[in-house]
């Protein structure tokens, strides 16, 4: 068959033929390029395995030992926390020890004073031990509230 006896759907199917072959050798010759690249990708991700697992294993390690520094502050925080409640038990029992007498002595003070003035105003024992009980009983009231209020103005 002459090129000049082709018909219409014969050229078409001649131009479709080299569309296809033309497409098949363009998709071979991409398909290989992909196909290096893809090898060239998995030598990059195997370099990339092999020069890392030492890095994630070191820095396990790392934080495994950071992790055992943790444990030992804690312990040594909960020794602090632990000493520090000894040492408010301690202030306590110190500040109760002494405020307790304080209290005592101002109190009697402050009957004696009363109570020995009462006795010489109207000459009566009984009201003059009232008078030094009642002002005794004030006097440590008074006592504990600025010892209260000095507390407050300490620990602000």
């Amino acid at each position: 068959m002459s090129v000049l006896a082709s018909t219409s759907g014969d050229i078409l199917d001649y131009a479709l033929a080299a569309f296809f072959i033309l497409s098949g050798l363009g998709l071979a010759y991409m398909l290989a390029r992909l196909g290096g690249t893809f090898g060239r990708l998995s030598s990059f991700i195997q370099g990339t395995e092999r020069d890392l697992l030492p890095v994630i294993v070191k820095a396990g390690g790392t934080v495994d030992r950071v992790n055992e520094q943790i444990v030992k502050l804690d312990v040594v925080t909960d020794s602090a926390v632990s000493m520090a409640d000894s040492a408010d038990t301690a202030v306590r029992a110190v500040s109760t020890a002494l405020t307790t007498p304080v209290k005592k002595v101002t109190g009697l003070a402050a009957a004696v004073s009363h109570g020995f003035s009462a006795f010489r105003a109207r000459h009566d024992v009984g009201e003059a031990v009232a008078v030094a009980k009642e002002a005794a009983a004030r006097r440590e009231s008074e006592l504990d509230d600025e010892l209260r209020g000095a507390g407050r103005k300490s620990a602000e």
